[in-house]
């Protein structure tokens, strides 16, 4: 494929993410009580089973912007410029709870939209164990 079609297969890409996630690049709304998230419980133990389903909830949702590899450079970041953390990068996560980390997930943070209401509890737990899984590697 051309350079020509891949740019309109990205800006295609780019409008349908705005028309699907309207609030993509709007500052969300922070929890309310930051001292409520950092100490809500993980119940889903970082599984093979947990660490899979959450790889792959977070390939669906995330990656676009995040990377494949949680590295901050996937095509949709790069599109909106925005310089996103390495979650591959131990210093990324550390001093962060599950829960602070869960509630960021949710409820979105800057420009990140959440993902409540797309995701099922269970899932974000998932993506949690998963995340943190990037910095071990």
């Amino acid at each position: 494929m051309s350079d020509g079609g891949l740019g309109m297969i990205r800006n295609f890409v780019v409008v349908l993410l705005a028309v699907m996630f309207p609030t993509l690049g709007q500052e969300q709304q922070k929890p309310a009580d930051n001292t409520a998230a950092a100490k809500l419980v993980n119940p889903a133990k970082a599984t093979p089973t947990s660490l899979a389903a959450g790889k792959k909830a977070y390939g669906l949702d995330c990656a676009m912007c995040h990377g494949l590899s949680g590295a901050g450079d996937g095509d949709l970041a790069a599109d909106m410029k925005l310089k996103l953390k390495d979650y591959r990068d131990p210093e990324t996560l550390k001093g962060m709870t599950d829960g602070e980390i869960y509630t960021i997930i949710e409820k979105g943070k800057g420009q990140m939209s959440g993902e409540e209401g797309r995701m099922k509890p269970n899932q974000i737990w998932d993506v949690v164990n998963y995340l943190k899984s990037l910095a071990k590697k």
